[in-house]
């Protein structure tokens, strides 16, 4: 029985490959996409993960008025 799921985990993974790096008729795959749009994305989340963490040091000091 394992050896027929990793035969279907391989498959699957294969064809996940394939699909992601097969050329659309512009002649770009989605892996061309998301390389592209990486750099974007690594800022919106370094972004978004300061804003969080000010947040939290905020919440965490004591109120000075009691």
């Amino acid at each position: 029985m394992g050896l027929l799921k990793f035969i279907a985990v391989g498959a699957a993974i294969g064809y996940g490959i394939n699909y992601i790096t097969k050329k659309g008729p512009d002649g770009r795959s989605i892996l061309d996409d998301i390389t592209e749009d990486a750099p974007e994305w690594f800022d919106k989340a370094k972004n978004f993960a300061t804003e969080k963490v000010e947040q939290v040091i905020q919440q965490s000091k004591p109120n000075s008025g009691y």
